[in-house]
């Protein structure tokens, strides 16, 4: 450790403070939509408390808690849920935290900004790896997270680092705006051609129900049969939205199926029925076995070609249609006979064949540049994660 720093524990330099939990913590009963902002996990965000989406309690119910009250420059730390999540309170001099929360108020000892320095460093994940309890919900608590060991150095030291950071953070986070602005770019400029394509009509083109030029034809088999064991299946969490890729294929064997499932060919579209705002459609280029909630839809001959029946279903149009026809209570899902009543204007084949082509091109050359810019941001959070890990280290 340099020179002049010391090892100390977050109790050492800060002090906690957990919500209030007895008879008048704020139940969802008494939380209103105006008055004393009730924090919770989700208001937590990188720039500090959001407000688009608080909750609020009254202010005699505000008055009554013991405890959890924040106070400006507070750090609230999440403890469960979506463990090891924080925010600075900023300027915000009121308010009450829900019980999955804990405040932290560093001392004189330390700064503020050097705290939360800390929160982002991978020193504080190996400390919640070290101390974090539960599997199917991890947490933390409060007695742990004083437990958190820090390396201090002076004050003077803290505020140069701070400096430091800051500014770097400042580049960084620019840096990631404008690749978040161009992967949305990217995208859009697929959706804007896709739109143009099945919101056009030109002369020559018919009105056709989907009925008319596709159907279902497959049937359920059993994927315990021999025949069907080493068939790879492909349910809707296998399907990437919006691009139709597969992932992390496995066979029937290989999943243990039981239950019944499409069997279906490479001259078919898959159209997962649940969640239809998820756009999960697929063409893939093998026979296999696929989730009864998932329509393995066979183009007929002269109507529709595969290509052009699966950008079709991708469309914001057809998504739309979908949407207004699945609203159920529990899973939305589109049924069958919805699905077929929709009504589409076809051109010819060839002109169908022409506009898939264009569509998979222009498709190809977002997800290139979609791939750049992710792999961009993934560049700047490690370079953000290496300058903390100098700054703590003493090399800054």
């Amino acid at each position: 450790m340099k020179n002049g720093w010391q090892t100390k524990t977050l109790g050492d330099l800060c002090s906690f403070e957990n919500g209030d939990r007895g008879e008048n913590y704020p139940s969802k009963s008494v939380q209103t939509t105006s008055g004393v902002p009730f924090i919770n996990a989700g208001h937590l965000a990188d720039f500090g408390i959001d407000f688009s989406d608080m909750t609020y309690i009254p202010r005699e119910r505000f008055d009554l808690l013991g405890n959890g009250k924040i106070r400006k420059d507070d750090i609230l730390f999440c403890l469960r849920g979506s463990l090891g999540k924080f925010a600075s309170v900023g300027d915000l001099s009121e308010g009450a935290i829900a019980s999955s929360l804990v405040i932290i108020r560093p001392s004189d000892a330390i700064l503020q900004e050097f705290v939360l320095a800390y929160l982002q460093s991978d020193l504080c994940a190996e400390m919640i790896r070290e101390f974090r309890n539960g599997a199917a919900q991890p947490n933390l608590g409060a007695a742990s997270l004083k437990k958190f060991v820090i390396p201090v150095p002076p004050l003077p030291e803290q505020k140069r680092i701070v400096g430091i950071l800051d500014e770097a953070f400042e580049g960084v986070a620019t840096a990631k705006a404008n690749a978040v602005k161009n992967l949305q770019n990217a995208r859009a400029l697929f959706e804007s051609h896709l739109e143009s394509v099945f919101s056009h009509r030109a002369d020559g083109w018919v009105e056709k129900r989907l009925s008319e030029v596709c159907a279902i034809t497959s049937t359920l088999v059993d994927p315990r049969e021999k025949e069907f064991l080493d068939l790879v299946h492909v349910g809707a969490a296998n399907i990437k939205s919006d691009n139709g890729a597969l992932v992390e294929l496995k066979t029937a064997r290989e999943e243990g199926l039981i239950s019944g499932k499409f069997l279906f060919e490479d001259s078919m579209v898959l159209y997962s029925k649940i969640r239809p705002y998820l756009r999960k459609v697929a063409r893939p280029d093998f026979t296999g076995l696929c989730s009864a909630d998932i329509y393995p839809l066979s183009p007929l001959p002269n109507q529709i070609t595969r290509d052009y029946l699966f950008h079709l279903l991708l469309s914001k149009h057809f998504t739309e249609y979908a949407i207004r026809g699945s609203a159920r209570a529990g899973m939305p899902k589109v049924n069958r006979e919805h699905l077929f009543e929709f009504t589409l204007w076809l051109p010819s084949i060839t002109k169908q064949d022409q506009l898939s082509q264009e569509l998979d091109a222009l498709s190809v050359e977002s997800q290139r540049l979609e791939s750049i810019y992710h792999k961009k941001l993934a560049a700047l959070e490690e370079l953000k994660k290496s300058l903390l890990h100098e700054a703590f280290s003493g090399r800054l």
